[in-house]
């Protein structure tokens, strides 16, 4: 990896927000800083307001405003009841946030309209959150991660040690693949569950670069079989840890701004968000971006871990479950996905939002979000009252200025000013946006079992409707997040793939009814009943395959 071709391997020195990135070099070896934290060296512990919240406090006054201080601001105000008697009882979380899988694991998403409403730093209370199963309790000073492989110089690290590197500040927009999957779930189940249309924040991220620590290892070649850098976390799941892997190109390019993170928003990093260090990589899907980080691996060959293979790809529509599982999809390189792709959303008119029309000189702002993926420019939005036969232009807000590569890592807002009267003209709005690749939304959806990066034009119906009285326009959202019931998309086949339904317990009656002690009974391990829309199932055997393990079921 020579520094001429692949640029240097520390940051500059100093600060350069114009190029929208803060960096640090940090302070000699055993000398106490300006914040009076010594190094590793030395004797005292990092406190939990540290010298590199300067350095993102600034990039948050300049991209937060006046609302840099909420971004700030710690996750939640206190534990939520639903956690109770779960694995994450002991994690404060925002109750305002939307579960999506129940009481456990925790997954979940902002209102579209608060998140949308809290603008380009999102407070990381309210960052949306994918977890596999039970948060790990990892320590600060007990952490390590460890670095080897295809290097000369295996290491493992604490995270004191980590902090002896140069590091950066940078804003980057997570998306979950999934997102808005509840559109293609209306359409046909896949294998996910219901994301609405915000699983996406955007949040300044502290840490150190990849290529950095790689270099410190001696990260060696690609002849020398130095192909693939694989990422470990430390998340006990049913199928092993987490894991997935980058190629080594990626890892290694300076302009992809590939860090491992141990702050978001000035703070240290919370448990929901990978604490004490995670993996950052700008334009990529959230899910190779490994939390609660323990091993970095140099390899050969791509990552050989469950989730790698079975999960994050985009398949033809025609592969079902049954047709991947048997013809070996799953395996299949070209459907791997990294990059995110071109997406918009409406968030005003909200879902159920009502406008009267009692002044017909009225006007009315509407507003969303859009977003690209590889680090492609959002160039223009499009708003169509007439299915797509005609398109208006939005006013579209950069608030990230690119790195020094011209690289966007975040999501941007639009608006389009328009009369009440057009409104009234009209069944339904639709948005979709372009990039400077000159990629587009495509106008209808495209599924896949997975139900990932659907990105079809974001559909609001307009109904007729009254209010205090008078005549006014209801707005819906084709879904609503989660499992509640809401919006215009409806399932077009109740049974799919064809397949049997499945049978509820029996108790050997030829009309079985159970009451809620004898389902009460089953509550272990060894007889796992659960209720369901009224019916009573057997989970047992399913316990061991279950993504979130054992204990939401």
């Amino acid at each position: 990896w020579n520094p001429s071709r692949y640029g240097s391997t520390s940051p500059r020195d100093g600060h350069n927000w114009s190029m929208g990135v803060a960096t640090r070099t940090p302070p000699s070896e055993g000398v106490a800083d300006t914040m009076g934290r010594k190094t590793v060296e030395g004797t005292a512990q990092p406190s939990e307001r540290h010298e590199h919240e300067n350095e993102a406090t600034e990039l948050l006054e300049h991209y937060a405003g006046a609302q840099w201080e909420q971004a700030l601001a710690t996750p939640g105000t206190g534990k939520d009841d639903r956690d109770k008697d779960t694995p994450d009882e002991w994690i404060k979380r925002d109750p305002r946030l939307v579960r999506l899988t129940g009481r456990h694991p925790f997954n979940c998403e902002p209102p579209l309209t608060l998140g949308h409403q809290k603008g380009f730093i999102t407070p990381v209370s309210l960052h949306f959150v994918r977890n596999h199963g039970p948060v790990p309790k990892l320590d600060w000073d007990t952490h390590r991660f460890q670095v080897d492989g295809v290097v000369d110089r295996p290491a493992e690290f604490t995270m004191d040690e980590l902090l002896q590197f140069p590091t950066v500040s940078i804003p980057v927009m997570l998306v979950c693949a999934g997102n808005r999957r509840k559109e293609e779930n209306m359409v046909k189940q896949s294998k996910g569950f219901n994301w609405g249309a915000c699983a996406t924040s955007c949040t300044v991220w502290t840490g150190v670069r990849l290529r950095d620590i790689l270099l410190h290892c001696g990260v060696k070649d690609k002849e020398q079989g130095a192909r693939y850098v694989c990422f470990t976390g430390s998340d006990d799941l049913p199928q092993g840890n987490y894991g997935t892997s980058m190629k080594i190109e990626k890892a290694m390019d300076p302009t992809s701004d590939v860090i491992l993170a141990f702050e978001q928003n000035g703070r240290r990093l919370t448990p929901d968000h990978g604490y004490p260090v995670r993996v950052i990589i700008p334009g990529w899907i959230g899910g190779r971006m490994v939390k609660w980080l323990r091993r970095i691996e140099v390899t050969p060959q791509e990552s050989q871990n469950f989730y790698h293979f079975f999960d994050n790809r985009v398949l033809p529509s025609h592969v079902d479950a049954e047709k991947a599982n048997s013809e070996g999809w799953w395996y299949k390189p070209d459907y791997i996905i990294n990059d995110l792709n071109i997406n918009s959303v409406i968030a005003h008119p909200a879902h159920d939002e009502m406008v009267k029309l009692d002044d017909p000189s009225r006007t009315y702002v509407m507003k969303g979000y859009a977003y690209s993926g590889g680090g492609r420019k959002v160039i223009r939005v499009e708003i169509s009252f007439d299915d797509g036969y005609s398109w208006q232009l939005s006013k579209i807000s950069h608030p990230e200025r690119p790195n020094m590569y011209g690289k966007y890592w975040c999501w941007c807002f639009w608006e389009l000013e328009v009369p009440v009267s057009q409104f009234m003209e009209c069944r339904e709005v639709c948005v979709r946006a372009w990039d400077e690749s000159m990629n587009t939304q495509p106008k209808d959806i495209t599924w896949n079992v997975m139900g990932m990066l659907n990105n079809c034009y974001f559909r609001v119906k307009i109904h007729p409707s009254t209010l205090e009285g008078k005549f006014a326009l209801r707005f819906e959202h084709p879904t609503v997040p989660g499992n509640t019931v809401g919006g215009w998309m409806k399932r077009l086949e109740e049974n799919p793939e064809g397949k049997p339904k499945e049978e509820p317990a029996t108790n050997g009656k030829s009309n079985p009814s159970f009451s809620m002690e004898e389902v009460a009974k089953h509550d272990h391990e060894d007889s796992s009943w659960i209720i369901f829309k009224g019916q009573v199932f057997d989970c047992t055997t399913y316990l061991k395959d279950h993504p979130g393990g054992t204990a939401s079921i």
